[in-house]
């Protein structure tokens, strides 16, 4: 009662405290049970989870027998449209391998919005605070194979499938989808709706479908605002 008398005193309405207190509720809960969850089906299924993971809402862990998850330290995971911050969500994070060998790594301090990733043969791994607009796609094989047409719905061309690593401090805008044997550079940007189909240097920025590097920053630049958009 004694901190709605003092927000009220400020001026605060009482609808305006009542908005503050339910999304402070709702952060609070959100992390305390999505965390437990994921821990215990990590737990269950071999995925190690380090210390300081946070997640909101469910996530999908899909595990191979003989491939590997991992998540690292401090990473954030938003599978709800509640915590979600630039935009509404279609669907929970999903960690995927499809076969022993494949592996995703999350590296230190990673940020997931919807993401969702698909190791099927080789491997994804992701740098430090690497961060991830919602919704969007990452995956190390086109499933079927190009050639001939007939056989696409029986050949899986597994031959064909590349890593995909994305680098220290890269960030991916929104719905963005990334394709097998890319390597995106550490600090890079990727613009929103972006398809990524070949690699893009460190600290650069680079958009479009399919991406093209639109600048790079010069040795001791800084990089101004705009540059991001």
């Amino acid at each position: 009662m004694s901190m709605l008398k003092k927000a009220l005193e400020r001026g605060l309405t009482p609808s305006n405290v009542i908005s503050y207190l339910c999304l402070q509720i709702m952060r609070v809960n959100g992390a305390l049970w999505g965390g437990i969850r994921l821990r215990l089906k990590a737990l269950a299924l071999g995925v190690r989870v380090e210390p300081g993971v946070t997640a909101h809402g469910p996530v999908g862990l899909m595990r191979w027998p003989g491939s590997s998850i991992s998540i690292g330290a401090g990473a954030s995971i938003i599978s709800s449209w509640r915590r979600a911050t630039a935009a509404t969500l279609y669907a929970p994070v999903r960690l995927r391998t499809f076969g022993p060998g494949a592996s995703i790594e999350i590296g230190p301090g990673c940020q997931l919005s919807g993401t969702a990733i698909t190791a099927r043969s080789t491997s994804i791994r992701l740098g430090r605070q690497v961060m991830f607009g919602p919704n969007c796609v990452v995956v190390d094989s086109d499933f079927h194979a190009h050639w001939p047409p007939e056989a696409r719905a029986t050949e899986p061309d597994m031959e064909a499938d590349r890593p995909v690593n994305i680098g220290d401090y890269a960030w991916i805008g929104m719905n963005c989808l990334i394709l097998k044997g890319v390597t995106i550079g550490e600090g890079a940007i990727i613009g929103a709706g972006s398809v990524v189909t070949r690699d893009v240097p460190p600290f650069c920025l680079a958009a479009g479908s399919p991406a093209r590097v639109l600048r790079c920053l010069k040795p001791g630049e800084t990089p101004q605002p705009a540059d991001a958009q």
